[in-house]
């Protein structure tokens, strides 16, 4: 997470995804809040949702979630049907990137 952290605060001098729109389904976890904060360093507006909702951590959601230009779908043990929509929902805001771990 060190290297993110690093990359975050070159995103952020050269903000070379201002206005890029970024979707992410990967695991919600303290390693993807560090890539997901650095995206957003970078100008970024960052959708995220969840790869596996077993692997979901919900305070790394709801913090992401509280932070601008983030906006989360997940949540531990979320069924089928939850899991779909937040996948629609990222899929929905037409990314110009999108990141996924499978």
């Amino acid at each position: 997470m060190p290297v993110l952290r690093r990359v975050g605060e070159r995103f952020a001098k050269a903000r070379a995804l201002d206005g890029l729109t970024v979707a992410c389904c990967l695991h919600v976890t303290a390693e993807t809040a560090s890539l997901v904060q650095a995206l957003r360093a970078g100008g970024a507006e960052v959708a995220l949702c969840a790869a596996n909702p077993l692997s979901t951590q919900d305070e790394v959601a709801a913090a992401l979630d509280a932070e601008d230009g983030i906006e989360v779908h997940a949540a531990r043990g979320a069924d089928l049907r939850a899991y779909a929509e937040g996948i629609a929902a990222v899929a929905a805001r037409a990314p110009a990137i999108a990141l996924d771990d499978g």
